[in-house]
């Protein structure tokens, strides 16, 4: 910072000005460039939400696509939607910046969700009402189901890239050398978060009830204007950014080591490490990663030929890396198995917005004189996903803490413990709801009439949405602190995408369930577990189907997690091989510490 009391009129960290100067402080970044910014993430959020809580709802009853069908495309849909943010994320980190990219996908996505009010408000392309008590229903034209498969995916391909990026932009307007705006960074993040969570709830409550009572051109017209205005005041804002010029992405580094390693799989290992090639130019954190004998297979790609020359080394890093870089390849495939086990909880979480929805809509939902909108039930999910946020860091964390000993009160792995925990009772909620909903429409004689009204409350499905809440708010924070502390610092975005890719994979893994549980259970005239009426169908038996693929992934977990080793242990084990100093390797890692906050509000 220099002198006390000086302060330097450029900020640090090679942020720089639209023009490519060094970016002035009195002049760029700070709240004002931030305002904007928050204003794109709550629009991109009511978009994304607003599309998403209540699409099974349009695809069923409107366009007679059966129920099975209807969950899929929502679960591939949001699993696109995330795979899509990895592509966002390298496509800024590699070529276009994170402005250039938000500003760009951020005109894709309003483009998709346009083009999705669109074909819902046009009478010709939505197919007749089913007649003979829903028994003869014609389902949507492929024309139709097109434009809806087109506008679906082109908004994906938006928020792939603005979600990725939006949150990073918004910590490049404040500088973390200088303890003034490092505070602000914080409410940065807090506020970023409000602003998730607001939208969220605007999404499950305002516009549900415009798309079920006046009309899906309105509901989704709402979000295409929000995000046009969004992204007419975040052009408008060009010249208060501080930008931050692209750097590489970590996914071409670890292609760079598995391609070296390959191409050098007939080499033989040299007995030393150190005659491994070595990275001349590291700074104190690549220092700090010490060798390990742990997948050697890597450390092919670091194999010196004799007859190399200096200018060989450093030719192609396709064709020989150094150690270091091996090294953190290492710290991302280690990762891996606990990766794997995160998977389930979000294909628990997206029954949520999928079957649970199509329950609700079978329910009696009356308040007093007013019917709430069946995707509205989500509510109770976004509240509790707040309340137990809320709960964990201001009264669990200090509590353990105290008990513990350790500074994070539990550890990352633990919190991960109860967020796959939790998803089990959520599921076991919901098959026992479930069970209680189909006695009560055979003892009313419902069975075979389909969209009559079951007579029992939609807030019995309250429990299972405050367990599933309850299960992401501890697994959330649990996973990225872990692949946050775990990944090497170097590959501070690599957190955010291996976070990602565990939603992604869980919608996926979701439709493929379905999809196999159909195929399985129906025959002949057997409609199966997960019928078009589902008073007729056994949704008890799916959940219960995942109850136990929940527990069995736990019990994997635990199996992972015992036996994992973190990186300060792989450190401690060789301290006396390596002088380097740990305090200032600590010292050098508590820095990157607010700036890797953005990750826990890029979802």
């Amino acid at each position: 910072m220099g002198e006390e009391g000086y302060e330097p009129k450029y900020a640090s960290g090679g942020v720089v000005e639209k023009h490519g100067n060094p970016a002035d402080r009195s002049k760029t970044g700070g709240w004002s460039a931030a305002a904007i910014i928050l204003g794109a993430e709550l629009s991109e959020r009511i978009c994304v939400v607003g599309i998403v809580s209540n699409l099974v709802t349009y695809l069923v009853g409107v366009l007679h696509l059966s129920n099975a069908d209807a969950a899929n495309i929502v679960t591939n849909l949001m699993g696109t939607l995330y795979l899509l943010c990895l592509l966002g994320g390298f496509v800024a980190d590699s070529f276009l910046g994170r402005f250039k990219t938000i500003a760009i996908f951020g005109i894709i996505q309003t483009l998709g969700i346009a083009l999705l009010a669109f074909s819902t408000s046009l009478p010709s392309l939505q197919p007749p009402p089913c007649t003979n008590n829903h028994t003869f229903c014609i389902p949507a034209s492929p024309k139709t189901m097109g434009l809806v498969y087109a506008s679906l995916y082109i908004t994906a391909l938006g928020v792939g890239g603005v979600k990725s990026n939006v949150s990073g932009f918004g910590s490049d307007q404040f500088d973390n050398e200088d303890p003034k705006e490092q505070r602000k960074m914080v409410y940065f993040f807090n506020r970023f978060y409000f602003c998730v969570s607001i939208g969220s709830l605007f999404a499950v409550t305002v516009l549900v009830y415009v798309q079920d009572y006046v009309g899906r051109g309105w509901g989704y017209g709402i979000p295409a204007g929000s995000m046009v205005m969004a992204l007419a005041f975040f052009l408008g804002g060009l010249y208060l950014y501080r930008y931050r010029k692209p750097a590489g992405s970590p996914i071409t580094q670890i292609g760079q080591v598995l391609v070296a390693a390959w191409r050098n799989r007939n080499k033989s290992l040299p007995p030393d490490p150190s005659l491994l090639n070595q990275d001349e130019h590291a700074d104190a954190m690549k220092r700090r990663i010490l060798h390990t004998n742990q997948f050697r297979c890597l450390d092919k790609a670091a194999v010196v030929d004799p007859a190399m020359d200096q200018a060989s080394k450093h030719s192609s890093p396709w064709k020989i890396s150094t150690i270091g870089k091996v090294e953190e390849v290492k710290m991302v495939v280690r990762l891996l198995p606990i990766w794997s086990t995160c998977i389930m909880l979000w294909t628990v979480y997206s029954q949520g917005i999928t079957f649970s929805v199509v329950q609700a809509n079978t329910m009696d939902r009356t308040t007093g004189s007013f019917k709430i909108p069946s995707a509205s039930i989500q509510v109770f999910l976004v509240s509790s996903v707040m309340f137990f946020a809320t709960f964990s860091e201001k009264c669990l964390v200090p509590f353990m803490r105290r008990i513990t000993g350790n500074v994070q009160g539990i550890t990352s792995l633990q919190r991960v413990a109860v967020g796959l925990v939790l998803p089990i009772f959520t599921m076991l909620a919901a098959a026992l709801v479930e069970k209680k909903r189909l006695d009560v429409a055979q003892e009313h004689g419902l069975t075979q009439k389909f969209g009559a009204t079951v007579p029992l409350s939609v807030y019995w499905l309250v429990p299972q949405y405050f367990l599933v809440g309850a299960g992401e708010a501890f697994a959330y924070v649990g996973l990225l602190e872990f692949f946050i502390t775990e990944s090497p610092v170097s590959m501070k975005s690599m957190s955010t995408g291996l976070f990602l890719s565990t939603i992604s994979l869980g919608f996926y893994l979701s439709s493929l369930l379905v999809t196999l549980v159909n195929k399985i259970t129906r025959h002949g005239k057997n409609e199966g577990w997960l019928p078009n009426n589902l008073n007729r169908g056994r949704l008890d038996y799916f959940y219960w189907l995942l109850l136990v693929l929940s527990v069995i992934n736990l019990f994997v977990f635990f199996l992972f997690a015992r036996s994992y080793k973190y990186k300060g242990e792989w450190a401690s084990s060789q301290e006396d091989h390596n002088s380097c100093d740990l305090k200032d390797f600590n010292s050098a890692l508590e820095k990157t510490k607010t700036e890797d906050l953005e990750v826990y509000v890029d979802v």
